[in-house]
């Protein structure tokens, strides 16, 4: 289990998490969702250990700094950040040697194959379009199998074969008994299995529901991020709009 317990950020005196807190259930697909500067980035690197916050996070029980947990802990970035001197290949290599990776070369094979980049073995980081660089971007996070994987805007910048792609690889990972935690601010790309939703804004978490509760309340996860982030119950004004237009033609 992740846990993450009454965690604050600040950037000067911009307060960019306030008192956040959520857990991550083994084997679970969470979605963090929320409009851009909602603080879901901050509270991705701060999990990983990027940055200095507040508060509590640990997973299984052990601080996330410490060797133990980022050893069960991965993360794939929004922005690629590549070596511009290394090939696709060397990019691979570079991470299986900084995980003391072995038996790594199926794997790595097997990623670049299904990712389209298999042909680009030679090519160096800069040599390659951004869309490219967001596939060799997940290949490295992906070629360690970390147990716990965290994905901030995974699609952005992805062609519609990778797309599909990796939203297979998120469901056999869950399948698998994997925990993941996909942040994005498109709720249209949430369209793959989920288990639980946590709905930031301004840096508060305004949601912490499961999919099923969401279902029993009869609203779709649309409805429910306009309800507690615009104050919109979508699904009533969508009612009062067919009532309206019954009258009318009454």
């Amino acid at each position: 289990m992740l846990e993450v317990k009454n965690v604050t950020k600040k950037y000067g005196k911009n307060l960019a998490c306030d008192d956040v807190s959520f857990n991550l259930e083994p084997g679970s697909l969470t979605v963090l969702l929320g409009p851009n500067g909602a603080g879901k980035s901050t509270i991705m690197k701060s999990i990983i250990g990027f940055l200095k916050y507040n508060g509590s996070i640990t997973v299984n029980g052990i601080p996330n700094k410490t060797p133990e947990a980022r050893r069960i802990l991965g993360y794939i970035p929004e922005m690629p950040s590549l070596y511009p001197t290394l090939t696709v290949g060397e990019h691979m290599e570079f991470v299986a040697r900084a995980y003391k990776l072995t038996n790594y070369k199926e794997r790595a094979d097997m990623l670049l194959e299904r990712f389209e980049l298999a042909d680009k073995r030679k090519k160096f980081g800069d040599e390659l379009s951004k869309g490219m660089q967001q596939k060799l971007n997940l290949c490295i996070g992906l070629l360690p199998d970390p147990q716990i994987l965290l994905l901030d805007e995974p699609l952005l910048g992805l062609d519609p074969h990778a797309i599909k792609e990796l939203k297979n690889y998120i469901e056999e990972m869950r399948v698998s008994g994997k925990t993941l935690l996909i942040s994005t601010h498109i709720i249209d790309s949430v369209d793959m299995l989920w288990d639980r939703t946590v709905i930031m804004q301004n840096g508060h978490v305004k949601a912490n529901v499961s999919k099923t509760e969401i279902e029993g309340m009869g609203k779709s996860l649309e409805d429910l991020f306009f309800e507690v982030t615009e104050g919109v119950d979508k699904k009533a004004v969508s009612d009062d709009s067919a009532d309206a237009e019954n009258q009318t033609e009454a």
